[in-house]
């Protein structure tokens, strides 16, 4: 059994340092644990997909949700999304770096650990710096869901991480309290019209606005 001040010692504060370490962590194929520009997430490798596979038994996500990815510069869409539209990409320069996470058509060879077998794939460019040099450091890309059990609050702390999974993660950097007070927007442009999945951060009507510079006409739905 893992002592208290060994799970405790896995909690490091966010530098340079840590990130190499995250980094080695991440390319071994195992979780770590960081303050994203919203809640705490957890980051895997998303084309390990035995890394997606495992960190999915451990925070309890159903097998049909996809595996939402944070990127560090906008180079790392194509890595994910299959021909983003003129839309998808008018979104992101708009909205990007920042809470707003874009669905799109997942490219083939993405594991199907990551898009739960529904063929689309959702990106963030956070809008947190810190968080931008973790994610290049560990190969420009990581996985970005909350890190919290399924159906619990999203952990804002590091020790709230620790509650959660104890030593089950590798390694958990301390990135500061959350100060945000509201997720992630999620917009799906994956299929013929836009549809918000989540209002969040990023407002209904900010959104309208950027959609109506994109197209001429289009019915915006909001998911039930």
């Amino acid at each position: 059994m893992m002592m208290c001040s060994q799970v405790t010692d896995m909690i490091l504060p966010d530098n340079e340092q840590t990130r190499i370490e995250a980094a080695d962590i991440v390319r071994r194929g195992g979780i770590i644990a960081f303050r994203t520009d919203t809640f705490y997430g957890l980051g895997v490798d998303p084309f390990n997909e035995a890394a997606v596979r495992t960190m999915r038994e451990l925070k309890g996500r159903e097998d049909a949700k996809p595996i939402l990815v944070l990127i560090a510069d906008t180079s790392g869409i194509e890595r994910f999304v299959w021909q983003p539209s003129e839309l998808f990409e008018l979104i992101c320069e708009r909205h990007w770096p920042g809470p707003l996470t874009v669905i799109g058509t997942a490219r083939e060879e993405l594991p199907v650990e990551l898009t739960a077998g529904t063929g689309t794939v959702g990106v963030r460019l956070p809008g947190d710096v810190n968080v931008r040099d973790l994610l290049r450091a560990c190969g420009g890309a990581l996985t970005g869901t909350s890190a919290n059990l399924s159906g619990e609050p999203s952990a804002r702390t590091a020790q709230e991480v620790l509650n959660y999974f104890g030593g089950h993660v590798d390694l958990i950097i301390d990135g500061g309290n959350v100060s945000v007070t509201e997720p992630s927007t999620v917009l799906d442009l994956s299929g013929p019209e836009p549809v918000m999945i989540r209002e969040g951060a990023v407002t209904k009507e900010e959104l309208l606005l950027t959609l109506a510079e994109g197209v001429s006409s289009f019915e915006f739905r909001v998911s039930s």
